[in-house]
């Protein structure tokens, strides 16, 4: 018996239990490096755990980032973990690839000639959007100085409803933001009020394919033919940048036949985002100029490529090459058929959803998830006193499902909607737990006697 005492007591931290090893009988730190060295099944153990506290990704009805890949997606991804993307001479074919994926973007956007085009991949579609607000600000510099006039005080038009990267490069490259608000009348930037915004030392407008607010397009065409209005009145000449960070991906297979791209000639620039419907893993976005002639030369770098020279424009430098395989693999899995059939899938049961929630009598739809795959509505005005939509939230979040509330932006800040975003991996069946779980709560909710206290209820969505 003794004996048998005397080797347990021996035994190394590898035999002990898992949860009784050293590491973790006590609390990880969180402040500062441990002295110590911990077995790497324990430093695992104790990161997956605690990350294990976010919930389950595929229930976040908030992100339009990704959250599944299939199994050989996930190859390539652990292949090419040590990949930089900005060292082209020593990955030349994964500087490659990334130039074959923005040339048939080029075409997928119908590029005038994709040959002439250039793009870059980027962190994001935020590093995308300043890119194209940069190649903006540094033509309209150009030609200002070419026609003997000072740069001061450059503007940027945009509505209301724009993500917080267009404020951010507002914000850190010096151009004055000028926001058309939305409103009930105008649910999107569509032209309206424009001529009051531009003059001459505005660099260009921002149209948005599908509003983070909402999902909707803003209507692109409308939009070119209101400047072009102007142009005729005034002699301004003012270009387009497209923020597609999710619905160029989602227009060329769901409305083909939708004019938003280079099919309209004052569209300069297209941005997208890999990770959101180009579906790949978190990290990727895309800009594309139409004719390389968009893009001012004293913004692109030249690096060794190959034994020859390659352009290259980004903010970042060091970043992953992993996911720039990933859209390719992506490109090549499911071709344009493919990506047509997935869209349609996710728009499908956006639909499903919206219809739905619309039936349940206390919602009005803001709009219906036929664009891109994401729809938001509201509380019926007068419906309840006792609840909102925060309540609503916060009971589905005791369900695992995130479905964020929040007030819409300037001139509307009193309305608040809450919306989903359908990705793929959201499937029929899912869908109709969520359905079956957002008629549970508000049937709850509905059921009060009184009022929910409003304490610590707080927006789900920031952006």
């Amino acid at each position: 018996m003794s004996e048998q005492h005397d080797a347990a007591s021996h035994e190394t931290p590898e035999q002990e239990p898992d949860f009784a090893r050293p590491g973790e009988r006590t609390a990880a730190p969180r402040r500062t490096i441990p002295e110590h060295e911990s077995l790497a099944e324990t430093a695992y153990q104790i990161v997956h755990d605690e990350a294990m506290l976010d919930g389950n990704a595929r229930m976040n009805l908030a992100t339009f980032v990704g959250t599944w890949m299939d199994e050989q997606a996930q190859r390539i991804y652990a292949d090419a973990f040590d990949k930089n993307m900005i060292d082209k001479d020593e990955y030349p074919r994964t500087a490659a690839i990334e130039e074959h994926c923005w040339r048939m973007l080029a075409d997928l956007w119908h590029a005038p000639d994709p040959s002439k085009a250039i793009g870059t991949s980027t962190v994001g579609s935020s590093e995308a959007c300043m890119l194209a607000g940069l190649a903006f600000k540094r033509r309209w510099q150009h030609a200002r100085r070419a026609g003997g006039h000072d740069t001061d005080r450059p503007n940027l038009v945009m509505s209301s409803a724009v993500q917080v990267c267009w404020e951010k490069f507002c914000n850190y490259f010096d151009v004055e933001a000028r926001f058309v608000p939305i409103s009930e009348a105008h649910k999107t930037l569509d032209g309206h009020d424009l001529e009051h915004r531009i003059d001459e030392r505005t660099i260009g407008v921002v149209a948005i394919m599908g509003v983070t607010y909402t999902g909707m397009y803003e209507p692109v065409a409308k939009i070119a033919a209101a400047l072009d209005a102007i142009q005729a009145k005034t002699g301004l000449d003012v270009p387009l940048h497209v923020d597609g960070a999710s619905g160029a991906m989602v227009a060329p297979f769901l409305q083909p036949d939708l004019e938003w791209d280079f099919r309209l000639d004052r569209v300069h620039s297209i941005n997208t985002s890999g990770h959101k419907y180009g579906l790949t893993y978190p990290g990727l976005g895309w800009a594309v100029w139409r004719d390389a002639s968009l893009l001012p030369e004293d913004l692109v770098f030249q690096v060794s490529y190959l034994g020859g020279r390659m352009p290259t424009f980004a903010l970042n430098f060091s970043r992953p090459g992993a996911q720039v395989l990933l859209q390719y693999y992506t490109f090549l899995r499911l071709g344009r058929d493919g990506y047509r059939t997935v869209q349609q899938t996710c728009q499908d049961v956006a639909v499903h959803l919206a219809k739905g929630i619309a039936a349940i009598g206390a919602f009005e739809l803001w709009n219906d998830g036929t664009d891109i795959p994401v729809f938001a509505w509201r509380l019926k005005p007068g419906h309840t006193s006792n609840w909102n939509l925060y309540h609503l939230q916060e009971r589905l979040r005791t369900k695992g499902w995130l479905v964020p509330a929040y007030p819409m932006p300037d001139a509307l800040t009193d309305l608040t909607v809450q919306r989903i975003v359908v990705r793929n991996g959201l499937s029929m069946d899912l869908a109709g737990e969520l359905l079956d779980d957002i008629r549970t709560e508000t049937a709850y909710l509905d059921g009060l006697e009184a009022p929910m206290p409003a304490e610590g209820l707080h927006s789900g969505f920031h952006h």
